[in-house]
């Protein structure tokens, strides 16, 4: 994974492959500056798995952005669910395909230059029905994914603007 923190438009690009299905994601980047940063965040699913949902949460000292001017959105998933506290987004409700890329873009208000954020995907269980799998979705949108041994990463950063 590599990134690119445009200064100017407090834009924060990542772009990289998830190839595991065992393990959650940890990212960490290095910011020029904290505060507010728009994130688009695209990675390829270099699994045997198709991904029915994403999950990202926040470090103790990062928030995600919930207003009005905030875009917050996927181009493969169609539904987003954050929690009160903004630690917590999950976008769901369409799928990324085995080869398929997937486009993320939310803003993160970080509390320090080393924002750190994990990803989690849920793959339906091929044995279960559409009916459980429905249910297991909906629980974990509510409760949020089980964390699982996590992958850490250091994502280098281009800093322009």
């Amino acid at each position: 994974m590599a990134g690119v923190a445009d200064v100017r438009r407090r834009v924060l690009m990542i772009s990289g492959a998830i190839d595991t299905t065992e393990h959650d994601v940890s990212v960490s980047v290095n910011l020029p500056e904290p505060g507010r940063w728009q994130v688009i965040k695209s990675e390829t699913n270099l699994t045997d798995k198709t991904w029915v949902a994403m999950q990202v949460v926040t470090d103790e000292d990062s928030t995600f952005v919930d207003d009005a001017e905030t875009l917050v959105l996927s181009r493969q998933f169609s539904k987003s669910f954050m929690t009160p506290d903004q630690r917590r987004l999950t976008f769901y409700d369409g799928e990324v395909r085995p080869g398929e890329a997937v486009l993320k873009v939310y803003s993160l208000d970080a509390g320090g230059r080393k924002p750190t954020y994990s990803y989690s995907r849920y793959s339906p269980i091929a044995t279960d029905t559409a009916e459980q799998s429905q249910q297991t979705l909906d629980e974990l949108i509510s409760n949020g994914m089980k964390q699982r041994p996590v992958i850490e990463l250091i994502v280098p950063v281009t800093v322009i603007g």
